[in-house]
């Protein structure tokens, strides 16, 4: 697993509730093998990721290369080791793939923090992330530190964090549940207990609906 499987399932999550496709399952994947799209042609979010497209394109691999910045032949590499391990399977009859959500929650909860953990470092602007992200109006606030993804268009100054992926700080300007979910992540890799419970919980609400 990489860092950018965690993030383009919480993408695919996001797009769900969107528009309401139905993208998320929470039972074992039963169809592991796929053979994915391998023609986008790479690139970083557009000003407005997906406008104009059909729902359903936006989950092609050259829909979610445009929404989350993932580069070319990773949008298929991504989507081929989630199939694989269960965190995803592949749509059925013309429909977007699907999260398991309930094994994306389980490793979340008890496995990022080990195997990608960060540390706070020096500060830097940015846009908020954690407990502090406005996302939460005010809610999961703990003390005076403004955690950011370093980002120079930014309207936060803090202490830096690295995101999960470089270009997450641009993919979550349109998309709040993008947004919500990754920042109650960075709680749960950097928080103390009690953070890390509350951001469990605005998680958990997040990926299950």
């Amino acid at each position: 697993m990489k860092s950018q499987d965690v993030f383009l399932l919480l993408k695919l999550v996001a797009l769900g509730r969107h528009e309401g496709t139905g993208s998320g399952y929470d039972y074992p994947a039963d169809d592991q093998s796929v053979a994915w799209s391998r023609d986008i042609e790479g690139g970083e979010p557009v000003d407005d990721p997906g406008a104009g497209e059909a729902p359903f394109g936006r989950y092609s691999a050259r829909g979610l290369a445009r929404l989350t910045g993932i580069g070319k032949s990773e949008v298929s590499n991504v989507m081929s080791r989630c199939f694989f391990s269960g965190l995803a399977r592949p749509g059925r009859k013309g429909e977007p793939p699907a999260v398991n959500t309930r094994a994306l929650l389980e490793f979340l909860v008890y496995g990022i923090r080990y195997v990608f953990p960060v540390r706070m470092q020096e500060t830097t602007r940015g846009i908020a992330t954690c407990l502090t992200a406005p996302i939460f109006q005010g809610k999961l606030h703990s003390g005076d530190a403004v955690p950011v993804w370093p980002y120079a268009k930014g309207n936060a100054a803090g202490p830096a964090v690295a995101p999960l992926y470089k270009t997450v700080p641009m993919a979550v300007i349109h998309d709040a549940e993008l947004y919500a979910m990754l920042a109650a992540v960075d709680s749960i890799r950097l928080g103390l207990p009690r953070e890390r419970s509350l951001a469990i919980a605005e998680l958990e609400k997040l990926l299950r609906g």
